[in-house]
């Protein structure tokens, strides 16, 4: 019994211990981890040298990033935030990395960060658009895309149910158990796993989404919430006196004559309404018209870097013409 006990203590000790090391090690990356997405300030690191550090946290795959958290006087400051389309491949290729540098090239001071993440659909967006306003943007750039509402919808779920006091959540107050739940639902060993579990893995969720997909309710119904929560993002971006710039989304569709167009499908008609004079439209159904899509797309629904060219030369005509610049010299 002693043998035992002295090992029960012993236990006791290196967990506390682990926790420990677990809390201090993990606490920026476990930062909104389990609201997965709908925490606010997941993800943006404001250090106490006055700068903001853009972070893989809090279900948030930023690309890393780094700014002053007061812009310079005179720079043009754009924050791209959108999904995996507007997110790319890297910051430099994506149409925000691009956009920067094209404008730099052409004589203006201006800085661009690519805020995008994938799977993430219009309620989301909407959580990263309000945080980055708080960082003094002189224009923001919103990708508006349909396609990502069934990952809200999970997304939203999951975190209520780790929001309530049921005891299934109470081993997750654990750092170190939530850092094991974290290498799981994050897929950080995925790799290493033979593919047939992998499929098995995503097999539930593809079922799922697909289910939905079809269910032509749910689409209508995810339409208007894409349709409202744009709406809200224009009428923050007003009353923060912040420009906005709206990149509507085209996808790859193939014509029965075997050709391929960028097309909308008449699924943004809405967005028309919402021009003005702080809020301007770039489509990319009318970018890539005439061009060799096939090469432009490297799937259904996301573009290659010459994608990202085109739409970043389209921003940055704007912005040349002074939408987005800072009010001192418009």
């Amino acid at each position: 019994m002693r043998a035992l006990s002295k090992s029960f203590v012993l236990m006791v000790v290196v967990l506390l211990g682990a926790e420990l090391v677990g809390r201090l090690l993990f606490a920026q990356t476990l930062s909104g981890r389990f609201d997965y997405g709908y925490d606010a300030t997941a993800g943006f690191v404001e250090n106490a040298d006055g700068t903001v550090d853009l972070v893989r946290a809090g279900g948030r795959k930023f690309f890393p990033q780094s700014f002053a958290l007061k812009r310079e006087p005179g720079a043009t400051r754009i924050m791209v935030i959108g999904d995996s389309v507007a997110r790319g491949r890297d910051v430099a290729s994506s149409y925000a990395g691009q956009l920067g540098e094209i404008l730099r090239k052409s004589g203006v001071k201006a800085e661009s960060f690519n805020l995008g993440l994938p799977g993430y659909g219009a309620r989301r967006k909407q959580v990263v658009l309000q945080q980055a306003l708080r960082y003094d943007p002189t224009l923001l750039v919103l990708h508006v895309n349909l396609s990502n509402e069934f990952e809200d919808e999970r997304e939203w779920r999951r975190r209520e149910e780790f929001r309530s006091a049921h005891p299934r959540n109470w081993l997750m107050k654990s750092v170190l158990i939530r850092r094991l739940f974290e290498a799981r639902t994050e897929k950080v060993f995925w790799e290493l796993l033979p593919q047939e579990v992998r499929l098995q893995g995503a097999a539930s969720d593809a079922d799922a989404e697909i289910a939905a997909g079809m269910n032509a309710a749910t689409l209508s119904r995810w339409n208007d919430l894409v349709r409202e929560q744009t709406i809200l993002s224009v009428e923050t971006a007003k009353k923060a006196g912040v420009p906005l710039l709206l990149v509507i989304q085209a996808d790859l569709h193939q014509g029965a004559d075997g050709g391929a167009a960028a097309d909308e499908k008449g699924q943004y008609d809405w967005v028309t309404k919402l021009a003005g004079p702080d809020v301007a439209i770039v489509r990319m159904q009318e970018l890539f018209k005439g061009r060799n899509v096939k090469a432009i797309y490297a799937d259904a629904a996301h573009v290659r870097a010459e994608g990202h060219e085109i739409i970043a030369s389209a921003l940055a005509e704007r912005v040349r013409t002074g939408f987005g610049a800072p009010r001192a010299q418009q």
